[in-house]
């Protein structure tokens, strides 16, 4: 019989201490709110090349990791037909500007003919008002007077037809002119196709095809960054999207440099859900870089959305259904504000002098 009570007041002593044990009281401390995203350091400006033509990879011009300044040839792909119409084009385009431009031009002649016309018609013209004065005078013959002035006549007449030739000639030169260059612009446009050059002074971090290999204009056949300046991508759930904006500080970790924080900020958030993942791409920027970055680097970050330096703050473990706690006189309703991964901060309901028990599991 003693020994029956002497269990029963053990187990009240347990029960009563294990009681107190999880009674607590909200603590006003520090606290910050954040967002928690996957991370991957890339090179500022990426992008991926294409070909503009389907063809041959001749040869790659640069190598992976070597520097190239805007407009420097990458790759260069097979382009013999390209290269012999641009030729082509190019004589028909000098031809053309030497016929309308040049010493032997066309025109050229065609002046000289006017010039010579022009003094011929002068020459005609002092015969024939001369031999009609003389004729008006009643001296000289009908016939002379009538070939004087036939002569005048088509002097004139031939001198209008060759102007007018001149400015026939001139247009359809300058027509000529202007369709051969465009077609050499054309060309030459089409020659520089076979050509991939990179959009930006940076580095070449990949090349993804070889010599000899089919080059079409659905694959990448390089990608290029800046070489110094590098940017954290990182993904976002989608209930988490709303807090963001541009400006908020990241801490940043990366696998590569282990026990290190390093700060970033929020410079841009891309609208965009990705539908396979459910996340929304952001991208921020080092405050401070680390010494050795490498395209694809991983890490996580977390954005920083709210902070306060003092806060009534309470295990989250602690609360019922989100917005109650249990208390030595029952389930009280509270309003509850900044959360991490185990506070939560309470705004109303409850204050530090308010014990509170741990629910049961």
């Amino acid at each position: 019989m003693n020994n029956g009570i002497y269990i029963v007041v053990v187990c009240l002593l347990l029960a009563s201490c294990g009681g107190e044990n999880s009674k607590i009281y909200p603590k006003k401390v520090p606290l910050t709110e954040s967002v928690y995203a996957s991370a991957t350091v890339q090179p500022d400006s990426l992008y991926q090349a294409y070909s503009a033509v389907i063809g041959i990879l001749d040869q790659n011009l640069v190598q992976e990791g070597e520097a190239v300044k805007k407009g420097e040839a990458v790759l260069q792909i097979t382009n013999t037909s390209p290269k012999l119409n641009m030729q082509n084009a190019e004589l028909a385009w000098r031809l053309a500007k030497n016929n309308y431009q040049g010493d032997a031009a066309v025109l050229s002649g065609i002046l000289d003919e006017i010039k010579a016309s022009e003094l011929k018609l002068q020459n005609d013209s002092i015969n024939y008002f001369r031999q009609k004065n003389l004729w008006e005078q009643n001296i000289g013959s009908k016939v002379e007077f009538d070939n004087r002035k036939l002569a005048y006549e088509l002097s004139q007449s031939n001198t209008n037809l060759l102007k007018r030739k001149y400015e026939r000639t001139k247009n359809e030169l300058q027509t000529q002119l202007q369709q051969a260059e465009n077609n050499y612009k054309s060309t030459s446009t089409v020659s520089k196709d076979f050509t991939v050059s990179s959009k930006i002074d940076g580095t070449v971090y990949a090349l993804y095809k070889n010599p000899g290999e089919i080059v079409n204009t659905m694959e990448p056949v390089a990608a290029i960054g800046k070489s110094k300046d590098f940017v954290v991508e990182l993904q976002v759930d989608e209930i988490d999207i709303v807090k963001l904006e541009v400006g908020q500080k990241i801490l940043i970790t990366l696998d590569a440099y282990q026990g290190e924080v390093f700060e970033a900020r929020l410079r841009k958030i891309f609208p965009r859900k990705d539908e396979r993942s459910q996340t929304f791409k952001i991208e921020a920027i080092f405050n401070q870089a680390p010494a050795k970055l490498y395209p694809g680097l991983s890490g996580e970050g977390n954005i920083i959305v709210a902070e306060k330096k003092e806060a009534l703050t309470i295990p989250k473990s602690y609360l019922i259904r989100n917005s109650m706690v249990k208390t030595e006189d029952g389930e009280v309703e509270v309003t509850t504000g900044l959360q991490t991964l185990d506070s939560v901060e309470i705004l109303e309901g409850i204050d530090e002098k308010t014990a509170l028990l741990k629910p049961e599991q």
